[in-house]
């Protein structure tokens, strides 16, 4: 099946983070969402940035906001290496290499002013690329690349104005030390 026309399932997990079903995503994020595997990544260019976008308008979920450089599921049974991989493609159209994982355990609940709840099990990985983005409209308005420092002080200074999971993952020091 095509990647880009079969419909995207997530993981289900209870407390403990083991899988206990899937659910179509497009149907798991409502106001009441059921815990569920996700992941996040930041990229770094060959300089040492850090690559963050700005959703797309048309996100159901924090539309416009600016957060980290890309977000995704893995689906059932598919490793957060190939989920990655994959979304950095879809999403950035970017080869990536270097995966490494640095908040294994990251969890979030957060509510968007739609009152659309997330609620994630999503470890937080670290990968490079060589390339420039080539963004899908339909989930990235615009992206730059920052000094880690620069990334660091923005989200400090306006949290308001980044996603409510890069601004806890931000706060962590293993992720700043894997920045840089």
């Amino acid at each position: 099946m095509n990647e880009q026309n079969s419909p995207e399932h997530v993981v289900l997990l209870d407390e403990q983070h083991r899988p206990t079903g899937t659910a179509l995503k497009s149907q798991v994020h409502t106001e009441d969402t059921p815990l569920h595997l996700a992941f996040s990544c930041h990229v770094l260019n060959r300089d040492g940035e850090v690559l963050v976008t700005r959703r797309a308008l048309e996100k159901r979920t924090w539309p416009g906001v600016w957060t980290n450089s890309f977000c995704g599921h893995p689906g059932p049974g598919e490793s957060f290496e190939a989920a990655i991989a994959r979304r950095a493609r879809q999403e950035l159209g970017l080869s990536i290499h270097g995966i490494t994982e640095v908040l294994p355990e990251f969890r979030y609940r957060a509510t968007d002013a739609s009152g659309i709840v997330e609620n994630e099990f999503c470890p937080v990985y670290v990968a490079r690329a060589e390339a420039e983005p080539r963004p899908a409209a339909s989930e990235v308005a615009e992206y730059a690349w920052l000094a880690p420092a620069q990334l660091v002080s923005a989200v400090e200074n306006a949290p308001f104005a980044f996603s409510p999971w890069l601004a806890e993952q931000i706060a962590e020091a293993p992720l700043r030390e894997a920045l840089g």
